[in-house]
């Protein structure tokens, strides 16, 4: 069996004629906004750590959520 190593990623010269790749801006939550979480479900934000973190408030539990917020979306 033989190992393969991951895939790197592609790295952006300057001199390139194509557009750099842009990441996205980072999600932003406030006090108060509906959101849903891909294991958790429906929620609302109860309290922010800018940057860092978002508490939500799920119903059953309550859930520190932390940046980058991948799988969580605002309703």
């Amino acid at each position: 069996m033989a190992m393969t190593k991951p895939a790197a990623s592609k790295r952006y010269l300057p001199t390139s004629p194509f557009k750099a790749p842009v990441a996205p801006p980072p999600k932003e939550f406030a006090v108060g906004d509906r959101v849903t979480h891909d294991m958790y479900g429906l929620g609302r934000v109860i309290g922010v750590e800018d940057g860092i973190a978002t508490l939500v408030d799920f119903g059953s539990a309550q859930q520190r959520i932390m940046s980058p917020y991948t799988k969580m979306r605002k309703l």
